[in-house]
């Protein structure tokens, strides 16, 4: 039975100084669009040390793969090269950003996060985690370069 409207509404944060309203998580509602400012529009929402993670994680793909294709579709930032797909997405959780690898299984070494799907694998980020910008930056590489998931 799907939730009534207040029922869904209780479970949704209250928007950021105006801003989107934070889902399940603390992940950012933002409308499906395509390019570089609803993207920022994002991580600019997400809330706490996430919007800081998520600035270096765009940083670093932007300059990993010059003139990468952004959008948020399903309130996730997905990065891609245009015309051949989506190589990477991310997504706050709770207590995580989840940057997910669409190609995963075959990046060398393979992300640790496993996924129902059998190609994905994840690196999940978490508030005190070591950040290994090298790694992360060999992985955007490599996935840019695989064939994209159309979505």
């Amino acid at each position: 039975m799907a939730d009534k409207p207040s029922q869904r509404a209780s479970k949704l944060a209250p928007p950021k100084a105006g801003g989107p309203v934070l889902l399940a998580g603390g992940n950012p509602q933002i409308a499906k669009a395509y390019g570089d400012a609803p993207v920022q529009a994002y991580i600019a929402a997400m809330p706490g040390w996430k919007s800081d993670v998520g600035r270096r994680l765009d940083a670093l793909i932007t300059r990993t793969v010059p003139g990468v294709h952004k959008a948020v579709k399903w309130n996730s930032p997905l990065y891609g090269i245009e015309g051949d797909g989506w190589f990477l997405g991310v997504h706050c959780f709770s207590n995580s950003i989840k940057v997910a690898f669409f190609r995963g299984v075959a990046l060398r070494p393979v992300p640790p996060g496993t996924s129902r799907t059998r190609e994905t694998r994840y690196l999940n980020i978490r508030e005190d985690d070591p950040f290994d910008e090298a790694q992360v930056a060999d992985w955007v590489k490599q996935a840019s370069k695989l064939p994209g998931e159309r979505m």
